[in-house]
């Protein structure tokens, strides 16, 4: 690709100053194959580099970024090419083991074409690629980071030549969804692309975005080849303990141990054993390494050197042992990263995948779970093997597992990526201690939970922090709150890991509730009376318990249960069952399978459309194990959904995955050697039936089936209204282009800092004004003479209010008085509230006009660092702040978000006339609530609004105090270029 500023060197001007080298530019990238590339700026030190790496790029490739034969490049060149100053020129480079893969840079230019400095603010740009590294996406990332450069630098419009041959570059501009203009000129084709960032430009980002991670993911979890390194001669230890489980497991690919003491090849376990992944002399997919942490880095070296793809890093001294393997910890990540390898760990417990052409323990659990439609991530070793024995233990089988430890490279967002799309998982349950991208994780968890349920019990809620070792912004708003915008996003939040198998064995097994009534069956009365409180308990809508009496029989039950399921009245049927003991003492049902295999016939002959059925029991022998056969998989022909056994015949692998043949090992026998690391030894699991076996989640309580039933039907009901998410409207009379005025001139004063600055009440006033909104006018009264001339002007009656920090919006304290009709009772409150409360220079009294009674609410919106803008509702007063009766919404708020986040609260029917008071004016809040919305979303310099109290009548509404804060914006990371977190 051509550059205007190398038609003529002559016509450059004298270099500007350099500036510092902009460190915050480099980034790590993942490009579409799955591995990953460090994007840097190129400096003064890289002539040797950029030299090797324009001698790997072929003649074609080196014609179309010049235009001509240019076999080499020239000492001018290469200084050019290398001496940038941050600001008019910049060049990036892609590099993969410290070395050049491509390079891209950008030279202001002025209306003439001509190398130029600020104010031009347009820039030429050029790329070239190596061609062993064109199709991986590298130059769609480097545009997308070149972008973001020139962005900070006043650049807003890029300018290419391309010869029209050069397709692929071509397709890189136009491809990447920013706005553009196209022209034939003297036989190449001129492009310009405005820079600002649009949502098609931001879509294209995100969908690239998750198909790099996504890959990244599938190529840890689907390797051809396998490396053990730190498998030990002696059985025992880690490492030899995860060699036995790879082969156990049946993994499809091959396996090899390393271990740096032999001193020749020989066999482990029955498959071959080197010194180093070197001496393989083979292609090794993924590593997991098991070796003190002080020999990891040579390990990771020997890896990365000899195109390993990923590694599971099980090995622990890292950044939870404190400050020192905090910083070893991130000298693994940017080592790993810097041969293009992406790490699980460390400190990690492993990864499992069930496919049947895959297989793969590459874990310290010691049975391969079954295979099933369920997709497990855990920050914690000691609870993936709690949460592996339950699943197993009540039937259920996972698509893959994740203990991701330390999670220093991979977390559960990559893992989001990939489950997302992947046909095999249909359900995702995550075990999180921290969120450390809480922005990013809620913009992915509502893209999976539209298509699939995800549901999330979260750790360390009261002492979490940032994942260890990583540099992300922590939030400041609470745990409830985050839990509340979670659910908003689609997020299934329970409490326990209890929790979470109960509502995932539901989800895997039943269709989603189309509503809340439930019908209740059982031979048991208390039991269902049980289950009809906790599902009241739970907000459903529970029928008349049926009660079969104790002289049921299966049939019964099956009778019931087909009637139940055929009934258009209820949505969901929960069975209760207990043994009935005859006059013998004997029981009729037996071990409980002739009860479930009613049960399943039941279920299996209703009609269209299914609803799901929960099992109560207590103390049936048999049944819950009858029950959970297959409770893994749901109907194929009810969910259209792939199957682990026909998963590698409909939904093949990518090519790339199987880069050479990968027979699968047969090892001798291992001997059975304890492991020093925790595991969870597995009970011994229902023998599976045929998929289209029906299968039904049983519990031992009623509380627990209900609470997982509710989670279901509000996941329902959500998924129903993700479908119409809403829109954010348009008021006619906001003026943007003023509010933007007025908040540049408060931000260009020079009282501002960089903690920003809280607007007076004219100017908040002001810019609320310019966004529809009205604030009541408030006039000081430091005086009584003042207050009675605040009065004459706004017109009585009027209340006089005390501002004082420690008695704002604090009625029940004695600091507000209304209603007053008369100077004689003005002066009257204004003596009595100075005599109890304290002098007027320390209450700061104002005067403001009376409005129709109503109820009092609050308004706010923040700026969280790490999750974004948030919209808060509340009503005001001391007992909704004591039982923190808020609700929250992410910003830009939809019109169903503001009528949702009304009727959210416990408190909302003083709303709506409870007890016979008139309903207010909703529909003007839900305006409010929109306008406040709209005012954060399209300025980021508003870092804080509050208005409070907002009294809402049965007409109208008034906003009786009004608090704004401006700040200048933080960087928009969810807008900038894609990269991983830094270290």
């Amino acid at each position: 690709m051509h550059s205007a500023s190398e038609q003529s060197e002559a016509a450059e001007p004298p270099a500007p100053p350099e500036h510092a080298y902009p460190d915050h530019w480099e980034a790590d990238v993942v490009l579409r194959d799955g591995g990953t590339a460090r994007v840097r700026p190129i400096t003064t030190d890289d002539a040797d580099r950029l030299v090797s790496f324009y001698e790997q790029v072929s003649d074609e490739s080196k014609y179309y970024r010049f235009f001509a034969p240019y076999p080499r490049l020239s000492a001018k060149d290469v200084h050019r090419f290398t001496h940038h100053d941050f600001v008019d020129r910049v060049g990036l480079a892609a590099t993969v083991g410290g070395e050049f893969i491509a390079t891209v840079r950008y030279d202001r230019i002025d209306a003439r074409g001509l190398p130029a400095s600020a104010p031009a603010d347009e820039a030429e740009v050029a790329f070239l690629v190596q061609d062993a590294h064109q199709g991986r996406g590298v130059a769609s990332a480097l545009l997308e980071h070149i972008a973001a450069v020139a962005r900070e630098r006043g650049i807003r419009r890029f300018a290419a030549e391309v010869l029209p041959a050069n397709s692929k570059m071509i397709k890189v501009f136009t491809d990447a969804g920013y706005t553009q203009k196209r022209s034939f000129e003297d036989g190449s084709v001129r492009l310009h692309l405005d820079l600002e960032p649009t949502d098609r430009s931001l879509a294209v980002q995100r969908a690239r975005e998750q198909r790099a991670e996504a890959r990244s993911v599938q190529r840890l979890l689907t390797p051809g080849s396998v490396a053990v390194v730190g498998a030990g001669r002696a059985p025992g230890g880690v490492g030899r303990t995860v060699l036995r489980n790879l082969l156990g497991a049946g993994f499809t690919g091959r396996v090899y141990a390393v271990n740096a003491a032999l001193t020749e090849e020989t066999e482990l376990d029955g498959v071959p054993a080197h010194p180093s992944v070197a001496a393989i002399g083979a292609p090794v997919d993924l590593a997991v390494v098991a070796v003190p942490a002080e020999r990891v880095p040579e390990a990771v070296a020997d890896c990365g050197e000899h195109g390993v793809r990923g590694l599971v890093v099980l090995s622990a001294g890292y950044a939870e042992s404190g400050a020192a393997g905090r910083e070893r910890q991130r000298a693994l990540v940017r080592q790993a990263r810097s041969y293009g390898m992406r790490i699980i760990g460390p400190n990690a417990f492993g990864i499992i995948d069930t496919a049947a052409d895959v297989r793969l323990n590459a874990s310290l659990a010691p049975q391969m779970p079954a295979a099933g439609r369920i997709g497990l991530f855990t920050q914690s070793g000691a609870i993936g093997i709690a949460l592996l024995a339950g699943l197993h233990r009540r039937g259920a089988g996972l698509s893959s597992f994740i203990s991701a430890g330390n999670r220093a490279d991979v977390s559960g967002n990559d893992f989001l990526q990939h489950w997302y799309d992947d046909p095999g998982t249909d359900v995702v349950l995550l075990y999180l201690e921290s969120i450390g991208n809480p922005r990013k994780f809620t913009r992915l968890a509502r893209r999976t939970a539209a298509v699939k349920p995800v549901v999330v019990v979260k750790g360390a809620r009261h002492s979490g922090s940032a994942p260890p070792g990583h540099r992300v912004p922590v939030t400041r708003i609470p745990h409830a709150t985050v839990s509340a915008l979670l659910r908003q996003a689609g997020v299934i939040r329970v409490d326990t890991v209890t929790e979470l198998v109960d509502a995932g064995l539901l989800l895997a097994a039943q269709p989603l509730p189309a509503g809340p009534r439930v019908a209740i069956l059982g031979n048991s009365e208390s039991l269902g009376l049980l289950t009809y409180d906790a599902c009241l308990t739970e907000g459903l809508r529970p029928l008349r318990p049926l009660d079969l009496t104790t002289a049921a029989v299966p049939a019964d039950f099956r009778d019931a249960l087909a009637a139940a399921l055929a009934d258009e009245t209820s949505d969901a049927v929960v069975v209760t069952a207990i043994p009935w003991v005859g006059e013998d003492g004997a029981t009729e049902f037996g071990d409980g399978e002739v009860l479930a295999a009613a049960l399943r016939e039941a279920v299996a002959s209703a009609p269209a459309p299914a609803k799901p059925v929960v099992v109560v029991h207590v103390e049936m022998g048999g049944l819950a194990e009858a029950l959970a056969v297959a409770t893994s998989t749901r109907p194929a022909a009810e969910r259209g959904a792939v199957t682990p056994e026909n998963r590698s015949a409909d939904t093949p692998k990518d090519p790339t995955d199987r880069p050479h043949p990968t027979p699968a090992a047969t090892p001798a026998p291992a001997p059975p050697a304890p492991a020093p690391a925790p595991q969870a030894t597995l009970p011994e699991a229902p023998t599976l039936l045929p998929e289209t076996q029906v299968t039904l989640p049983a519990y031992p309580a009623a509380e627990r089936a209900v609470r997982a039933l509710a989670e279901a039907v509000r996941y329902g009901q959500w998924r129903r209204q993700a479908a119409e998410p809403g829109r954010v409207p348009e008021y006619e009379d906001i003026d943007e282009a003023g509010a933007a005025a007025l908040i540049r001139d408060v931000l260009a004063g020079d009282h501002v800092d960089a903690g920003g600055v809280t607007l007076d009440t004219e100017r908040a006033g002001a810019l609320l004004a310019r966004y529809g909104i009205t604030a009541l006018p408030t006039l000081p009264a430091p005086t009584p003479d003042a207050a009675v001339a605040a009065a004459r002007r706004l017109g009585y009656p009027v209340a006089l209010k005390t501002t004082a920090p420690h008695l704002r919006h604090r009625p029940d304290l004695g600091g507000v008085r209304l209603d007053l009709a008369s100077e004689g009772q003005l002066r009257t409150a204004y003596a009595e509230i100075t005599e109890v409360l304290g002098k007027p220079e320390e209450l700061q009294p104002v005067v403001q006009a009376m409005v129709p009674r109503g109820v009092d609410t609050v308004v706010r919106a923040a700026i969280d660092p790490a999750v974004g803008a948030v919209l808060s509702f509340g009503l005001s007063g001391a007992a909704s702040e004591l039982l923190g009766d808020t609700a929250h919404r992410l910003v830009p708020a939809t019109d169903r978000d503001a009528a949702e986040l009304i009727r959210s609260l416990r408190t909302a029917p003083l709303l709506f006339g409870w007890r016979g008071s008139a309903p207010v004016d909703t529909p003007a809040l839900e305006e409010l609530l929109l306008r406040v919305s709209r005012l954060v979303d399209d300025h980021p310099e508003v870092v804080a609004v509050s208005l409070e109290p907002v009294v809402v009548a049965p007409r109208g509404l008034s906003v009786l105090g009004a608090t704004v804060r401006l700040a200048p914006p933080a960087p928009r990371t969810d807008l900038g270029p894609r990269s991983l977190p830094r270290y």
